[in-house]
C-alpha cells in the first residue's frame, strides 16, 4: 500500500475522532477515488505518483465546481467545494510559478529541438514529466504556446 494512501487513511481516522465533518467527508471521497482507481480495469496497488493523479484529478473538480457554483449564484455551496479543495491541497505538492514553468519549458524546448507549434505535443509532454504534478496542464500549455510563438 502506498504511504500516501495510509496518510489519508490515518488522516480519516483523526478527522473522524475530532468530528471534523468537512476534513472528514472530504478524506472519504478522496479515498473512494482512489479506491476506484485501483479497480477500473485491472485490479492493482496505486503507487503514491497515482494517487497524487488522483488527488489532483479531485481538487481540479472542486475548482471548477466553485467557479460554477458562483457564477450560478451560490455563495453557500461554493463555500463547501472551496472547504474541500483546501483539505485535498494539503496532500498535494506546492504549485510552481509562473517564472518556473516558463523556465521548465524554455529547458523542455531546449531538449525537443522544437522550432514551432507543429511540435508542441513533444514539448507538453516533455515539460509535463518534469513538472511532475506541480503545475497544471493549461498553463503549462499556455507557456509552451508563448515559447513555440516567439
Amino acid at each position: 500500500m502506498s504511504t500516501l494512501k495510509q496518510t489519508l487513511q490515518h488522516d480519516l481516522t483523526e478527522a473522524m475522532r475530532a468530528r471534523d465533518q468537512v476534513r472528514t467527508a472530504t478524506l472519504r471521497m478522496a479515498l473512494t477515488a482512489v479506491t476506484t482507481a485501483e479497480v477500473a480495469g485491472e485490479h492493482h496497488e496505486l503507487t503514491d505518483a497515482d494517487v497524487l493523479k488522483v488527488l489532483t484529478k479531485e481538487a481540479k473538480k472542486r475548482t471548477d465546481a466553485v467557479e460554477a457554483y458562483q457564477a450560478a449564484g451560490r455563495p453557500e455551496l461554493a463555500e463547501v467545494e472551496e472547504a474541500e479543495r483546501a483539505v485535498l491541497e494539503g496532500y498535494l505538492p506546492a504549485q510552481l510559478d509562473d517564472a518556473a514553468i516558463d523556465a521548465l519549458v524554455a529547458e523542455a524546448v531546449t531538449e525537443t529541438g522544437a522550432t514551432g507549434m507543429p511540435q508542441m505535443g513533444q514539448v507538453m509532454k516533455a515539460a509535463q514529466a518534469k513538472a511532475a504534478g506541480q503545475a497544471e496542464g493549461g498553463r503549462i500549455a499556455a507557456a509552451v504556446k508563448r515559447a513555440l510563438a516567439s
